[in-house]
């Protein structure tokens, strides 16, 4: 909630771009909450790409031109909606039982049982993505409507108990096809920003295969990667007599 709070605060410029927020001190004080409760709250903005924290100067505030989806993690819609403050409203267009394409069936059986789901997301009343989902069955027995409007990672973990690890994606930029441009109302060449993913629970067994249409216009897509040391070669020391 203190970051949902402090990232609609930076939407609206309440925190304008190139200034520092507030110290952690202050932070405190004005939520009444602890320091490492405030390190988290300013931990999940800097991955969102809200904020850049500068040793020994504090968060500087980023300039938020476009709504950020990262792109590395792996967040729900509706954890977006929540924490940026989108106003977003999520449509089920589709929500049945039936197999997984062969063009999408790669290392699984050629008749593959799972529910399909495509989602519009309205953003301010414009539509802006459009998600297909195949969620495997196994392990996805069931997939209640209400569960699907609201958010399916959701009711997966608080639910079913699910433990959803990790997942890998490929995005392009591709003409969209017709049925897509018309639910996006995309003119011209009709170009979308695709995100394709296959997500994994934590036993490594593949429950989601993703097609996300994003709207080029509207979005920005960020990714956040700390620089990791690989020992390639290493000298043995002789022992000193």
């Amino acid at each position: 909630m203190i970051a949902q709070d402090i990232a609609i605060k930076i939407k609206h410029k309440i925190y304008a771009p190139q200034t520092f927020l507030p110290s952690e001190h202050k932070l405190c004080e004005l939520y009444g909450t602890s320091r490492e409760t405030i390190r988290k709250s300013l931990e999940q903005l800097n991955e969102l790409g809200l904020i850049q924290k500068i040793k020994g100067r504090g968060s500087l505030v980023l300039n938020l031109q476009r709504f950020t989806f990262p792109i590395s993690g792996i967040t729900s819609f509706k954890e977006l909606n929540q924490t940026l403050g989108m106003h977003a409203k999520t449509v089920v267009l589709q929500l049945e039982k039936t197999m997984v394409p062969t063009s999408l069936a790669v290392g699984l059986s050629n008749e593959q049982p799972a529910f399909f789901l495509e989602r519009l997301r309205l953003i301010d009343g414009e539509p802006d993505v459009l998600d297909r989902d195949y969620l495997l069955s196994p392990p996805v027995e069931k997939l209640p409507y209400q569960a699907a409007e609201d958010s399916i990672y959701a009711y997966l973990e608080e639910e079913l108990g699910f433990k959803i690890s990790y997942a890998t994606k490929e995005i392009t930029v591709e003409s969209a096809p017709a049925a897509v441009r018309e639910k996006l109302n995309l003119s011209g060449e009709g170009l979308v920003v695709l995100v394709r993913s296959l997500t994994y629970l934590a036993d490594t067994s593949l429950f989601q295969i993703t097609a996300s249409y994003h709207r080029p216009d509207k979005f920005k897509f960020t990714d956040f990667a700390r620089r990791k040391r690989i020992l390639t070669h290493t000298k043995e020391r002789k022992p000193q007599l």
